[in-house]
């Protein structure tokens, strides 16, 4: 068994891959306060309550966008499961060139996603990964990592409306009945999730057009969703694309 951690700036997603599949996946908040002590505590008992051996497992491999949580997450990890896990950064074999001005600089979650996208759904391909940022890469049609774009997520897009606008309260990211807002949380559902399809849509265009041929275009992250509802700009939704390749790398380096 292998078991997997994506340390997101908002949600840290686990996963435990066994017998060819990903046969438990688990959500919990990022928080930089908890000791190793409590996050150990929190990912002990949702493996208890999955009814697995810690011991069971193989190997654990790790991405991370949170350097202050770094060490706290590797110490769980060797408590817990009694390995030292790989951390996919400088010097881990991807099997991907990176076409960038500074590959050092680029999001370790970044590659694993194009890792993941270019095993499963070849190249060229775009990958939008729906998190605390909403990102945009992109793979040539000779599977090498191009680069992409960065934009402000969809949940700290309406949490900035509600600190920086006096009159706005906090809305729910849920889908309004129509584009014209009769009241304020109807108007700014509108914004938020008509108008951040159209950001996504335009996004991919220009990137589609910038890269010069047809490309399939993957979505991933919490929110993907969401937003899929409202665009077919998406050939798939993968909601395990980071864990994928997390899985992937760790084959490539074993």
């Amino acid at each position: 068994m292998l078991f997997a951690i994506d340390v997101g700036n908002t949600n840290m997603v686990l996963g435990l891959y066994k017998e060819g599949l990903w046969s438990k996946t688990w959500r919990i908040s990022t928080d930089q306060k908890r000791t190793i002590d409590e996050y150990y505590a929190l990912i002990s008992s949702l493996v208890r309550d999955a009814h697995f051996r810690p011991q069971d497992v193989a190997g654990v491999v790790l991405t991370n966008v949170v350097p202050p949580l770094q060490g706290t997450i590797e110490a769980v990890a060797e408590r817990l499961f009694g390995r030292e896990p790989l951390v996919v950064g400088a010097g881990v074999r991807t099997g991907m060139k990176i076409r960038t001005d500074n590959p050092r600089e680029v999001g370790s979650d970044r590659i694993v996603n194009a890792v993941a996208a270019l095993h499963l759904y070849g190249a060229p391909a775009i990958i939008v990964d729906f998190g605390t940022a909403t990102t945009f890469d992109v793979l040539s049609p000779q599977g090498d990592y191009l680069g992409g774009a960065i934009a402000p997520g969809i949940g700290i897009s309406a949490e900035a409306l509600f600190l920086r606008a006096s009159k706005l309260s906090r809305v729910e990211l849920e889908r309004p009945k129509h584009a014209i807002g009769k009241n304020t949380v109807d108007s700014m559902q509108s914004g938020l999730i008509f108008g951040y399809a159209g950001l996504v849509e335009g996004m991919v265009a220009r990137l589609k057009s910038e890269l010069g041929c047809p490309c399939k275009v993957i979505a991933t992250g919490g929110l993907a969703r969401v937003i899929a509802e409202e665009t077919t700009v998406f050939d798939a939704i993968n909601d395990n694309l980071t864990l994928e390749g997390l899985r992937l790398i760790y084959e490539l380096n074993k």
